[in-house]
């Protein structure tokens, strides 16, 4: 058996999240994008696989550096990336693949993640941009979103921005980097690196953001919001379509023993 490490990206908006459902039946009628590359895989190689990714993200949410992998005792097509083309639909690309060895774990091998979320903030909506982005009608100030954010940064208890009713074994995370720009286009753009993130954080902690500008409250209450360690006490989460996950970094010496194909 060798591993398989794989880059891809995708546009979300016709799935139901990353994660293969158990029951069709009674579960969502969109796939889920692991059940959709598993099947195009499996195809290939004439093989049922077992994919694992580096995060599972919600419905609705797009990836454009989310990495996966595999293992398999079939020889690899030459190309696989394009020999995927003919059996995935255009949302989803595989861009990259390596040889990996039996350590690396998309998942649990992670260092950081990058995720980055849109808001279209101008008077009137967006046509093209409306699947990936958060339209905001009423000016949005980035001096105020990035200050209220540093306070976010290092490693805390995040209690408050973990989505009720999803189980997780501590809710400490660490955030390395936080930023908010404008663009000439009036796109607003914010970027978050961390370590790791519970369902849904980034878009509760977008959503509070927001909320917090929007009512217009003191940047510092962000931190009153992460002392308390309650979700209620936190703005609504920000709405899927405008997140990304760009970036998944891995120790150098994982990716020194990957071997590009």
């Amino acid at each position: 058996m060798a591993r398989y490490r794989m880059l891809i990206s995708y546009d979300g908006t016709d799935y139901c999240g990353w994660q293969r459902q158990k029951d069709h039946k009674n579960g969502p009628e969109l796939p889920s994008l692991q059940e959709t590359l598993e099947k195009a895989l499996g195809a290939i190689l004439n093989q049922p696989l077992i994919l694992s990714a580096s995060g599972r993200t919600d419905a609705g949410v797009h990836a454009v550096g989310q990495v996966i992998h595999f293992d398999t005792d079939r020889r690899l097509p030459k190309d696989l990336c394009w020999a995927l083309r003919s059996k995935l639909p255009p949302s989803i690309s595989a861009k990259a693949v390596w040889e990996a060895p039996d350590e690396f774990h998309a998942t649990l091998s992670a260092v950081d993640k990058t995720y980055r979320y849109w808001i279209w903030n101008r008077p009137r909506a967006s046509a093209l941009l409306h699947r990936y982005s958060w339209w905001i009608r009423k000016p949005l100030e980035p001096d105020f979103l990035n200050e209220a954010s540093r306070l976010l940064l290092g490693t805390q208890d995040f209690a408050s921005f973990r989505s009720m009713g999803t189980p997780t074994k501590t809710t400490v995370r660490r955030i390395d980097r936080v930023q908010w720009t404008r663009k000439a286009s009036g796109l607003l753009q914010f970027e978050i690196t961390g370590g790791g993130f519970m369902k849904q954080m980034v878009r509760n902690i977008v959503g509070t953001l927001v909320d917090l500008e929007m009512r217009g409250h003191e940047p510092e209450m962000i931190s009153d919001i992460i002392t308390l360690k309650d979700r209620t006490q936190a703005g609504p989460a920000a709405p899927p379509q405008g997140l990304f996950l760009m970036k998944v970094r891995y120790p150098k010496t994982l990716d020194n023993k990957c071997s590009q194909i």
